[in-house]
This record gives C-alpha cells, sequence and structure tokens, in this order.
C-alpha cells in the first residue's frame, strides 16, 4: 500500500504496522460544519465524492461529536468523505449498513442510504407451497366394506369406477379374443370355430386355446381394478385389499393350507354325493380315463399359470371393489325420512354381500341348482371378507377350488367352459364344505388375532374388538370336486 493517503478515502495500515519508517502527521482537518436542527445532512444525488452520513428511519444521522472522525474514516480525510465500515469490519446480521456499505440480506437501498424495505421472498419469508397427494387415506377404524367412503367420496364415484371397469374390461376382451383368432388364421389352416359356427360355445376350436382365452380375459380385470380405484375414487390398490392396506401375505398362507383341507373335503363329499347320481355332469370325477402327460402337460402349465390371476381379478371385483363401492352409500347425511331409516341398513355390510352375490352369479352360466350353488358361496365369501377384513382367504379358496376344477377334468379328457344345471347333491356337498371353511377360517382368524377394522379409532365403529394381529386373512373361495368354476 502507499504511504500517502489514498485518494478514494480508504486509511493506510497504521503507523506501528509499517516497516518502520516515519509517518508524517497528519494534516489538522478543519472542524465540520453541523446541519441544523431543521436541515438533515444530506448530500444531493449525482455527486461522487460528497456523500453524507446515513440517515436512520427518516431522522438525520446526528454524526459524533465535533472534531471527531467517523468510524474508520482517515484522520485526515474531511467528514463524510468515502464512509465506509472500520477496517476489516462488516455490517452485522440484519442491520442498517452505514453510507456505502453494501445492503444486509434480502434488503434494498432507499433515499439516502436507508434500507427499510424487505424483499418478499427474503430469507425464510416464502414457504413453497405443500404439493397434495393424489390418493387420500382410508377412514379411522371403520370395517372393510366401508373403506371407500372417504373424505373425497361422493354419489357418482362408485357409478362411474363400476361402468368404467365393466366396458373397460369387456373391451380387452374383445380385443383379446380379435388377436387371438388373427394368431390362429396366421399359424393354422384351418378357420377359428368362431367363424364356423358363431353360436357355438368354442372360440378357437381348441380347449386348451378356449381355456387360455377366458382365463386371461377375466384376469386382465386385476390390474384394471385397481387403476380405477386409483383414477376415480383416488385410493391407492390396497385398500382394496384388506384393512391395512395390502394383502397380509403371512395370513394367506395360513388360509392356503386351509383352502387345501377343503378341497380335499369338498372332493370327498362331492364323490359321495356322486354316488347317489345317476348322469353325472361333465367334469365329474365318475367320468374319463387317464389321457397321458403327453395330453395334460400343456393344459395344465395354461391353468397353474393364469388361474390365480383369474381368480383373485374375481375376488378384487366383486368382494373389493363392489362390496365397498355398495358400502360407501350409506345414507346417512339424507334428510328423507325413508332413506335415513334406510341408512341403517345401508351402514351395515348386507347390500354388499347380497347385491354382490347375485351379480357374481350372474356372470356365470349355470342354471338350477347351480344357480344356488353359486349365490351362496358368493354370500358366504363376501361375509368372511368382512369378517376377517379383507380378502385374502377367499382368493386363496378361489385358486385352490378352480385349480381342481381344471386340473381334474383336464386329466381326465373332459376339460370344457361348458356350464349348466348341478344336481342337488353336488350343491349340498359345496354348501356343506364351505360352510366347514368358513367356521374354520374364524377360528383361525381369532388364532392369528386379525385385524377387522382400519387402524385408528373411528367415530362409530370403535377399535377392533380382536385386536391387531401380525397378519391378517381372508374370505372364502370356490366349491370344489365336481363342483363349478367360480
Amino acid at each position: 500500500m502507499s504511504d500517502q493517503e489514498d485518494p478514494n478515502g480508504w486509511a493506510p495500515l497504521d503507523p506501528g504496522m509499517g516497516d518502520g519508517r516515519a509517518r508524517p502527521p497528519a494534516p489538522e482537518s478543519p472542524a465540520p460544519q453541523e446541519p441544523g436542527p431543521q436541515e438533515p445532512r444530506q448530500t444531493p444525488p449525482g455527486q461522487p465524492g460528497q456523500q453524507g452520513p446515513p440517515e436512520t428511519h427518516g431522522q438525520p444521522y446526528p454524526g459524533p461529536p465535533p472534531g471527531q472522525p467517523y468510524a474508520g474514516q482517515h484522520p485526515g480525510a474531511p467528514p463524510g468523505w468515502g464512509q465506509h465500515p472500520g477496517w476489516g469490519q462488516q455490517p452485522g446480521w440484519g442491520q442498517q449498513p452505514g453510507w456505502g456499505q453494501q445492503p444486509g440480506w434480502g434488503q434494498q437501498p432507499g433515499w439516502g442510504g436507508q434500507y427499510p424495505q424487505q424483499y418478499p421472498y427474503g430469507h425464510g419469508g416464502y414457504q413453497q407451497p405443500v404439493k397434495r397427494p393424489w390418493t387420500v387415506p382410508s377412514p379411522r377404524g371403520v370395517p372393510f366394506h366401508r373403506m371407500a367412503r372417504t373424505d373425497v367420496h361422493s354419489w357418482w364415484r362408485p357409478l362411474v369406477g363400476t361402468v368404467t371397469i365393466v366396458v373397460v374390461g369387456l373391451g380387452i376382451g374383445g380385443v383379446l379374443g380379435v388377436l387371438g383368432l388373427l394368431i390362429q388364421m396366421m399359424v393354422s389352416d384351418e378357420d377359428p370355430a368362431l367363424l364356423d359356427d358363431p353360436t357355438g360355445t368354442s372360440f378357437f376350436g381348441n380347449d386348451t386355446a378356449d381355456i387360455a382365452y377366458a382365463l386371461l380375459s377375466l384376469a386382465a380385470f386385476l390390474p384394471l381394478v385397481g387403476l380405477v380405484a386409483w383414477g376415480v375414487q383416488r385410493r391407492r390398490f390396497g385398500t382394496l385389499s384388506s384393512v391395512v392396506g395390502r394383502l397380509r401375505w403371512r395370513w394367506m398362507l395360513a388360509c392356503s393350507g386351509m383352502a387345501v383341507v377343503f378341497c380335499a373335503v369338498s372332493f370327498g363329499l362331492s364323490m359321495a354325493a356322486g354316488a347317489t347320481v345317476e348322469d353325472d355332469p361333465a367334469g365329474s370325477a365318475a367320468e374319463g380315463s387317464w389321457v397321458g402327460w403327453g395330453d395334460f402337460l400343456l393344459p395344465a402349465l395354461v391353468i397353474v399359470a393364469l388361474v390365480p390371476f383369474q381368480s383373485a381379478a374375481e375376488e378384487y371385483f366383486f368382494r373389493g371393489w363392489l362390496m365397498q363401492a355398495i358400502g360407501a352409500c350409506t345414507l346417512e347425511n339424507a334428510r328423507n325420512g325413508l332413506a335415513r331409516a334406510l341408512s341403517v341398513v345401508f351402514r351395515t355390510p348386507w347390500p354388499g354381500i347380497v347385491i354382490g352375490a347375485a351379480l357374481f352369479t350372474s356372470g356365470h352360466g349355470y342354471t338350477g341348482w347351480g344357480m344356488l350353488d353359486i349365490f351362496l358361496f358368493g354370500a358366504i365369501a363376501g361375509w368372511l371378507t368382512v369378517r376377517t377384513g379383507g380378502l385374502e382367504c377367499t382368493i386363496a379358496l378361489h385358486v385352490f377350488n378352480n385349480l381342481m376344477a381344471f386340473l381334474i377334468p383336464a386329466a381326465l379328457g373332459e376339460l370344457s367352459l361348458e356350464q349348466g344345471d348341478i344336481p342337488w347333491q353336488y350343491v349340498l356337498a359345496d354348501v356343506a364344505s364351505m360352510a366347514l371353511y368358513a367356521a374354520g377360517i374364524v377360528l383361525l382368524a381369532r388364532r392369528f388375532k386379525v385385524r377387522r377394522v382400519t387402524p385408528g379409532d373411528g367415530p362409530a365403529d370403535g377399535p377392533d374388538p380382536d385386536g391387531p394381529g401380525p397378519d391378517a386373512p381372508q374370505r372364502p373361495g370356490d366349491v370344489p370336486g365336481a363342483q363349478p368354476v367360480l
């Protein structure tokens, strides 16, 4: 640094910090003229080098006592010349800087070096808006059938969702059918059976291909139900599975063991019932003979690969979506006297159980006693779903029942999609087996302490009487043996 006074107003180093050479004494500065009380010291803008001291909150800065320089001012400089903080000093955080200093964080200068205003987005003054998630939580402390009555529930959501699932699901089945026909026409010289006989029951003229198409078309409803629940009702797919918002795999494993026992009992009762029936229906164990591994292996692979998804899709739609869609219409806010009286019934799971079982029966081609068999299965399955707070036990039973219902006829060369009447003896065997299964599931659910309501204490339903369990179950599946495919 130069020994002479810096012309820009910055003070040189102290004499004791230099190289030891003597410094000339600073000339005496004339006494500053103090402005009058009514005339604050301000320097007109546009005159560099003639800046005055700052003002604070609109009041003139009183300045230092006469004859004393400002802080950081060179002793030989005139007053008001090049004011700045002291050597090596910075203005404090949030303090108004002196004349010529840099503004503090979030400040903008005003007239005469004042910084009274704050930036609107200064430090700590602006918060990013919180983006709300699309999905909404399930209500607390409610049973399975009322989980769809969330904070965003409206009367039109279950209706629009149901129509969307049916229309789009049938459309996907049609597209899959057209693709299958095109593939068959490209790889085979024979025309598809549907083109030769549009009124027939066969689609491709091959039992294995017909079974694969039927199972795949139904399996397509599984992701569709989850997408509609997310897009229309703004719920997670897991809320269709159980009251804890997911499939409880440990409980499902226990239900699978119970389903195997159920299938064995049902098969034995069906064999006993078949002894009293003169004309067994197609697909019963009394007909046919072993076809050999060559003819059995391919149908078995198709059945084992697709039946779990087909059975789960039916359970998610009939015992999951429909049960909760109907259970969300509780009429609890209705003003009409009759509607308010009906709300007492609609708050129970029985409307969803009965309507769901009726629609489940209409989706099958059975007649006579077969319709009663399917309806009773749907009703017992719905009751078990609510009783155990989830779909696990019904999915397990439905899968094992349909595996038996398809694999046994395939092994005997009687694999077919034809449905019709069922002798009452088989219906009795099926219902008795399902009653035993339901009793076993209830006892097993108590042992597992399966949760029956959503976590939390609800305003109306209260906490789970059985308490939360490590994993949860349930609901039944299909009726076995020579029984119908559900």
